[in-house]
């Protein structure tokens, strides 16, 4: 591509112990040749970025110099075997790596060809099919889905009979429908077909989807509503949904490596990543499978999920079609219902604009980022239920080598206080729920007993103090704010988890 397509106007824009350690902390890494960096140059970068992790959830004391870790060494503490990361810079995937395991205490390693399941990350691919009928005149975006819909319709009700269920609302979140999420179905249980998971009949493990609010009167995630949209685009096409999509979409990207094929066929089982719990072990049957293919079915690649992100760019600015067109994925990337568009999530304006999507299967974790602007993104995936925590790290590490305004740590200052003042807090504190907290004095330090954080369990904390009376922590994502009477006894606590309150009472 010529290099002078950056001038365009942006406003269009079981082994031996010895062999499975070997193959844990080995890699495979793929450097493109067409990299404007040099290799010597990118091995550098990779490295920093593998060790550059700073623990979730990235708080870090003003002027103190963080403390890092490496990957690997993260991978362990989180008990997730495999992780896959791909990374766009100056519009071509710069690098793909994989490390550790497809499964746990196995001896295959990760490479940048092993699949995981894309999860959520379904839906903006799906959305690109949905999009290109709409283009091609088979279904119109602000129409009733229920005229094209043939086998099973949206039961009408009082919420629709002003407001419709149209395409464009599936896709931004606003059609009304419910059912968040799927959970997938273990190897060996029945697999409903699509109709029983419209209408939650057995062997079906979700509700029935149907509408409980106005369609278009407010945003509200829902898979139910992707499933709604997987049904309506077969019966547009009267074919298969894996094969609607390999036809329009999988295959013009060239995401050879992918597939919504459900369950994931034989022949490439050996490709695949294995599904592992909290525990770091593998969940029975190695995964679920996802019939709800169009929210939560797609197999693949971080590489070939950075090929959808880079069609989407590119569209974007005028310089590919292969999908859709560039005024279509203009669409896409509008702002529809609060901060999502056709398909993905959206942020910022100007340079630091960005799309993306996340996805969260039963042992699968993973996240796609993509700056138009920047000509930059990511798609990081992990087998494992705690690579949520993981891949905040490693965004957090990307983002200070590639420059992002997003995924950076939290600073935060530590108030000069007279320590005299911990004596005042000092004591047992007891919530609701009869569970106790143990606030003490040590020095001039003040400590919380016991604190949950992540997999350590129920450990002691250092608080430090924002003020007289509100104390953070860098372990964990916590608040505590100590409450006085009125004469200024110090009566109580409130602990605060993410935006969640609880209060406890000071025990005399």
């Amino acid at each position: 591509m010529n290099k002078q397509r950056t001038f365009v106007d942006r406003k269009n824009s079981s082994y031996s112990f010895s062999i499975v350690l070997f193959a844990f902390f080995s890699c495979v890494v793929i450097l493109t040749p067409f990299c404007s960096t040099s290799a010597p140059d990118l091995a550098e970068r990779v490295q920093r970025i593998e060790s550059g992790l700073i623990p979730y959830p990235g708080i870090v004391i003003e002027g103190q110099t963080p403390q890092k870790k490496d990957l690997t060494e993260r991978m362990e503490f989180y008990k997730v075997p495999g992780v896959s990361i791909a990374v766009i810079n100056d519009l071509k995937i710069e690098w793909t790596k994989g490390y550790g395991l497809k499964e746990a205490g196995g001896d295959d390693p990760v490479d940048p060809e092993t699949l995981f399941q894309a999860a959520s990350i379904s839906k903006p691919v799906a959305a690109l099919a949905a999009l290109h009928f709409v283009e091609k005149g088979l279904v119109g975006l602000d129409e009733d889905v229920n005229r094209r819909l043939l086998s099973w319709k949206v039961p009408d009700d009082e919420f629709t009979q002003d407001e419709k269920v149209t395409l464009r609302r599936i896709l931004s979140h606003s059609a009304g429908l419910t059912v968040h999420g799927f959970g997938g179905y273990a190897q060996g249980r029945d697999i409903p077909t699509l109709e029983q998971i419209l209408d939650g009949g057995k062997p079906a493990n979700s509700a029935a989807i149907r509408v409980d609010i106005e369609p278009g009167s407010k945003f509200r995630y829902s898979g139910g509503g992707y499933t709604v949209m997987q049904q309506l685009l077969i019966d547009i096409s009267g074919e298969p949904f894996p094969d609607i999509m390999k036809e329009t979409v999988l295959d013009k990207l060239g995401m050879e490596n992918s597939t919504y094929e459900q369950p994931l066929p034989g022949s490439r089982a050996s490709q695949a990543a294995k599904a592992h719990r909290m525990n770091g072990k593998m969940i029975a049957g190695k995964w679920h499978a996802y019939p709800e293919m169009a929210a939560a079915g797609l197999w693949t690649t971080p590489t070939d999920l950075c090929r959808f992100a880079l069609e989407v760019i590119l569209s974007r600015g005028g310089w590919s079609n292969k999908v859709l067109s560039q005024e279509m994925v203009q669409e896409m990337l509008s702002v529809q219902s609060e901060s999502y568009g056709l398909g993905l999530s959206l942020r910022h304006e100007g340079k630091d604009f960005r799309f993306m999507h996340g996805g969260s299967n039963a042992g699968f974790k993973c996240a796609l980022v993509a700056y138009p602007e920047r000509e930059q993104g990511v798609a990081v995936m992990t087998n494992g239920d705690h690579g949520g925590s993981l891949m905040s790290e490693i965004f957090c590490s990307l983002s200070a080598e590639y420059g992002w305004k997003d995924f950076k740590p939290t600073v935060k200052a530590v108030a000069e206080i007279d320590p005299e003042i911990y004596d005042e807090y000092a004591g047992q504190y007891q919530f609701a729920s009869k569970k106790k907290i143990e606030i003490s004095r040590e020095g001039n330090r003040l400590f919380a007993d016991p604190i949950y954080v992540n997999l350590v369990g129920n450990v002691k904390c250092e608080i430090y103090p924002e003020s007289e009376s509100v104390f953070f922590m860098t372990r964990t994502d916590q608040k505590i704010v100590f409450t006085r009477d009125k004469d200024g006894k110090v009566t109580g606590l409130i602990q605060e988890i993410r935006g969640r309150k609880q209060k406890a009472a000071k025990l005399d």
